[in-house]
């Protein structure tokens, strides 16, 4: 492995405290990954994130973990960024609702980001397992693209429980039907180029009935169950954060965006985990696969401009300990650079560009400088204080972000990286 151009002092101390992994095989032994037994501890949410999306080695490394915490350590639920709202369909599934095929179908308008086979294996193993494993969306309908998945079963439910308000949803599904895309990348442009009365009657018709939807319990409770309720306003949430995201990521765009305003995707994500972990049974531990950007515990900023809140640092903050965050990276390779283009399925193409040399100062190049393969480093022993590192060099301060990087503590933001020497771009993506 080519090590970076500059000594990384941090790369010392990997070489001495890194726990090789054995191999990517999904269906091998999983005796090497029992180090992460001691990272994880007593979590109640274990994240697994990557440094890009669409890479083979990052999406079989997730579904070793997988099937780790969930044969060995008793976890019952995947959290997955994917819909809120499209999710219960695909828990059905996962239960054994409907066909083996079905899957294709669920999934055919949702950006592939390695939920196929994670699923099946879901399925399978749920054929013989007691208790089951659960499927859970975490995001805002259609990764941004749309709020119709939200607004649709919102709209079945108040049609039922509260049908006066039916004029005031059809007016937003009208609306949000005008820019609907396969993801953000095409829905938000289209959001910016409504008029300013559209933008604004949306937003004002989704708050309005957000209040009412709150305003009212009692009443929808006994016109329904609390359940069903429930369910319904957290969609109707989801519509609202990604409605507020859309102006976001507009303003950003034109140079005018406040201070951390694109937090309010991370901040629904944060809060759907939470909605799901107290809704399971007691004692309900979940595997949440991200990417690293989402699941790190620290804020992110590009160019000393703070951009976000990431889902990590709320449920770090609302979790404690009971919150540990894998970040899964690279050396050498290809990534996924995924360029904007709104003519294109979900509003951006794929690029498989090539890695060059690890940039000093990343927890890449002390990997590299390591000379280290497949591996795992707990990130909990290398932390100041920790009684067996006095005068440790400072931890890496930047991680991969696709072909870029994002500047922030590595030894805060994550308890564990997980390493692969080389990242290969996944085949049959099917996104043109």
């Amino acid at each position: 492995m080519p090590a970076s151009s500059h000594h990384t002092p941090f790369a010392d101390w990997l070489r001495g405290h890194a726990v090789p992994l054995t191999h990517l095989d999904r269906e091998a032994p999983l005796d090497d990954l029992e180090p992460l037994r001691a990272i994880i501890g007593d979590a109640r949410v274990v994240a697994i994130g990557e440094s890009s999306h669409f890479i083979n080695e990052f999406a079989l490394m997730r579904e070793r973990i997988l099937r780790f915490l969930v044969e060995r350590c008793g976890f019952t639920v995947l959290a997955f960024e994917y819909g809120f709202s499209e999710g219960f369909n695909l828990d059905a599934w996962a239960q054994g609702e409907g066909t083996g095929d079905d899957l294709s179908a669920h999934l055919a308008a949702a950006v592939p980001v390695g939920l196929d086979e994670p699923l099946r294996w879901i399925r399978r193993h749920n054929r013989t397992a007691s208790p089951p494993v659960h499927f859970a969306g975490i995001d805002i309908p259609a990764a941004g693209g749309s709020l119709l998945p939200a607004l649709a079963p919102v709209a079945d439910y108040l049609r039922h429980i509260d049908p006066e308000t039916l004029p005031a949803v059809e007016t937003a599904m009208r609306i949000a039907e005008s820019f609907a895309g396969g993801s953000g990348a095409v829905a938000a442009p289209a959001w910016a180029r409504l008029a300013t009365a559209e933008q604004d009657a949306l937003s004002s018709t989704l708050t309005r009935l957000l209040i009412r939807f709150r305003s009212l319990e009692p009443l929808y409770v006994s016109r329904s169950d609390q359940h069903s309720y429930e369910i319904a306003q957290r969609r109707l949430e989801g519509a609202c954060h990604a409605d507020y995201t859309f102006r976001a990521m507009a303003d950003l765009f034109a140079g005018k965006g406040l201070t951390a305003d694109t937090s309010a995707r991370d901040a629904y994500m944060a809060e759907s985990v939470l909605w799901h972990l107290e809704r399971f049974e007691p004692g309900t531990r979940v595997v949440l696969a991200a990417h690293n950007a989402h699941i790190q515990k620290t804020p992110v900023s590009f160019n000393g401009y703070l951009t976000g809140l990431p889902m990590g640092q709320h449920l770090h903050r609302a979790l404690g300990d009971d919150y540990v965050a894998l970040g899964l990276t690279s050396t050498t390779g290809h990534t996924a650079d995924m360029p904007r283009d709104e003519n294109t399925r979900f509003g951006f193409t794929i690029d498989a560009t090539v890695l060059e040399a690890p940039e000093p100062g990343s927890i890449e190049a002390a990997f590299a400088d390591a000379e280290l393969g497949l591996s795992i480093a707990d990130l909990h022993q290398a932390r100041p204080g920790a009684h067996a590192n006095p005068g440790l060099a400072p931890g890496p301060d930047r991680i991969r972000i696709q072909s870029a990087y994002l500047h922030t503590p590595i030894l805060e933001a994550f308890d564990a990286i997980l390493h692969t020497p080389t990242s290969t771009l996944a085949d049959n993506l099917n996104i043109t």
